[in-house]
């Protein structure tokens, strides 16, 4: 009988344990903090890259939103900053992430490899924090958090598809951290409305445990897969053939909802502005990152499949006016790779463009 009647009193201690948690849990937002207790940097060495998985199974990587996590999986969390070390940062999209190139065969890599050394005698170590999706409200989210780990230099690797103003709010990483975007939008006087519905805002219910259990399983599988990864060192799956970049061309002239000619306002300047005033004492270096530039049917109309003519062309008119108006620091690479050097879209490259790409930042990381 007393077993009888203690087995309900244990299951009713156990759902109220279970609704207190829950509701601790959504109350307390302790994701983040759960994203900083990482093995990696630990137990195995920190990623190059930031996590980034289509499919996990293939890559030994994972997306997920949670940034604390992703800076906690990367090397540049594993210890200090050495004094001898010129520490650049460099952001942007997929190109600088690197799409179809292994660790060793990307920017940052070949910097590296490089053993740039300054004057004074400290060597140019560079770190990878591109992240793939084309927005530079993605980059300021980004940046804002790759300030805490004390670089000398940020290179800020762009081009016109992260500029016009819809594109902003369209990375999911951006989306779902609206709490990182909307303290910047009044502080850097950004023309983001802090309501719009492209954040995603969590319902009560959905920041409880189980609201918040794919989240948590993101977490748990980042881990597990980084023992698939370092003992492996992949970290994308690497198709054995893919597609090229377009050289036939559609006789299309039209670049979003933009008519010609483009103002400064038709571009979100306002971001990179708000980068370069959230780096304040470090310097940033703006790079026009290279492109394919067809030679196909309709390449009078278009440069590749992603840029008319007229919208490219002023865009890199206005991004050089802003640059030389605002004094900022600015390099234009848009044709610096030869066009063999490109893989499966206009903006990624071959192992070979990549090396090409960090030799001329390398001597601009050199010059005074």
């Amino acid at each position: 009988m007393e077993a009888n009647i203690s087995l309900p009193r244990l299951l009713l201690k156990t759902l109220l344990l279970f609704v207190a948690l829950n509701l601790a849990f959504a109350g307390t937002n302790a994701l983040p903090a759960l994203g900083r207790l990482s093995a990696y940097n630990r137990l195995f060495p920190g990623r190059p890259r930031l996590p980034y998985g289509d499919d996990p199974t293939l890559s030994y990587n994972v997306t997920l939103f949670n940034l604390e996590a992703m800076f906690a999986a990367h090397r540049i969390s594993a210890a200090p900053k050495p004094a001898d070390e010129y520490r650049v940062v460099l952001i942007g999209d997929s190109a600088v992430w690197g799409f179809l190139l292994t660790p060793q065969q990307t920017l940052d890599a070949y910097l590296n490899a490089a053993r740039l050394t300054l004057p004074d005698g400290r060597t140019v170590r560079a770190f990878n924090l591109g992240y793939p999706t084309l927005s530079l409200a993605k980059d300021l989210l980004i940046l804002q958090r790759a300030l805490q780990y004390q670089p000398d230099l940020i290179i800020w690797l762009t081009t016109l598809e992260s500029f016009p103003h819809n594109k902003q709010l369209a990375s999911p990483i951006v989306q779902h951290n609206p709490q990182a975007i909307r303290p910047l939008i009044p502080a850097y006087d950004l023309p983001i409305a802090p309501d719009d519905p492209a954040f995603v805002q969590p319902t009560f219910w959905e920041r409880t445990l189980i609201g918040r259990r794919r989240a948590l399983a993101d977490l748990l599988r980042l881990q597990v897969y980084g023992v698939l990864w370092a003992a492996t060192g992949i970290d994308q799956y690497y198709p054995e053939s893919y597609p090229l970049r377009a050289t036939d061309l559609e006789p299309d002239s039209s670049f979003y909802d933009l008519a010609d000619p483009l103002t400064p306002d038709d571009l979100a300047f306002d971001l990179l502005r708000a980068g370069i005033e959230m780096a304040a004492d470090v310097p940033v270096l703006l790079v026009n990152e290279p492109m394919f530039i067809s030679d196909g049917q309709n390449s009078d109309i278009r440069y590749n499949f992603y840029y008319p003519r007229w919208a490219y062309d002023q865009y890199r008119r206005l991004l050089a006016e802003q640059a030389a108006q605002q004094g900022w620091n600015y390099l234009d690479l848009w044709d610096a790779v030869p066009n063999d050097q490109f893989t499966n879209t206009a903006f990624h490259l071959t192992p070979a463009g990549s090396a090409l790409l960090a030799e001329k930042i390398g001597e601009a990381i050199l010059t005074p």
